[in-house]
């Protein structure tokens, strides 16, 4: 049997209009069973993803004090709803039956974690940043002012904005630290 073009997509076009009204004979009534959404209720909150420096948008989704959602925020300039995957994961970094909300400190030459309270890691911090920087502080190096402190490095973080940056690293200049580096440049 001889075929032409023309005669095949003739052909082809009435099997395929014959199977889709042969179909519509067959069609049941569908009923719909929607669910409530997950953020019905709950108010918009705009945010910035927590990991890079990038700066991508957020929208947390949050009712009665507990966020219920979070989805890229389409009208971001830079992200334009778009996340990757550790911000699409921000949900779970939040809402985890498995995040700590306790303080855990371990002494030296311990094996066993003890649970301790917010005050005291924040003294305990402060107390041994003292201490080392006391202990490390060169004021002198070869019969120059240096004033600098080598035992100590800070690095920031890229949760925090320009402003906040500006003042960790004057808090840390003002303390001698010199190895001082930003989390968006690693």
């Amino acid at each position: 049997m001889d075929v032409s073009r023309r005669n095949f997509l003739k052909l082809a076009g009435a099997v395929s209009a014959g199977s889709a009204l042969g179909g519509l004979s067959m069609a049941r009534p569908i009923h719909a069973y929607a669910k409530d959404l997950p953020t019905k209720g709950a108010k918009e909150v705009p945010t910035l993803c927590p990991y890079c420096a990038v700066g991508c948008g957020q929208i947390a989704h949050v009712r009665d004090g507990k966020l219920v959602n979070l989805e890229g925020d389409a009208s971001h300039p830079i992200s334009r709803g778009r996340l990757c995957s550790k911000g699409a994961a921000t949900y779970q970094m939040t809402v985890n039956d498995r995040r700590l909300t306790k303080v855990l400190y371990r002494a030296p030459g311990a094996s066993e974690w003890q649970e301790k309270p917010y005050d005291w890691a924040l003294q305990e911090v402060a107390k041994r940043f003292k201490a080392t920087r006391d202990a490390t502080f060169v004021e002198k190096d070869g019969g120059a002012l240096v004033n600098r402190c080598d035992g100590i490095a800070w690095i920031g973080s890229a949760c925090t904005d320009n402003e906040e940056c500006y003042l960790f690293a004057k808090l840390a200049r003002s303390a001698g630290i010199v190895s001082l580096e930003h989390q968006a440049r690693l």
